[in-house]
């Protein structure tokens, strides 16, 4: 999906844009409890997402996300909850369903993701 990160820089990403949406000042620990991850795992991610330009950190350690973090963060949200409720509409149990989304949308093509898009937005039951 785009430059210098892997699946779990998106991750990372879309649990501090989730965070964020719940809480103002998001920090490293938030985010290691979320993911059940260990706190220099956290760090390192940090570093990285830091480098490429997707978080900035201020004096007291609050993790924001950039205008590119928070678009790449909305693009794999949007992801997951279209796949999530794709596979809901087919039966699928929504715990299931999430935890397929998760899988599935570091690696859809935008094709096969664009179709299932306007199947979720066109299905009468969402």
């Amino acid at each position: 999906m785009g430059k210098g990160i892997h699946e779990s820089g998106e991750d990372y990403l879309e649990t501090i844009y989730l965070l964020s949406q719940k809480k103002a000042g998001v920090h490293s620990v938030d985010i290691a409890n979320e993911l059940n991850y260990s706190k220099p795992s956290i760090t390192r991610a940090m570093k990285i997402l830091r480098a490429n330009g997707l978080i900035v950190m201020d004096a007291d350690n609050h993790i924001r996300l950039t205008a590119e973090g928070n678009a790449r963060a909305e693009e794999i949200f949007d992801r997951h909850d279209t796949l999530t409720k794709f596979w809901v509409l087919n039966g699928v149990s929504a715990e299931t369903a999430a935890r397929d989304a998760c899988r599935m949308e570091h690696d859809i093509s935008e094709e096969t993701f664009a179709r299932i898009k306007e199947i979720v937005r066109n299905s009468p039951m969402v």
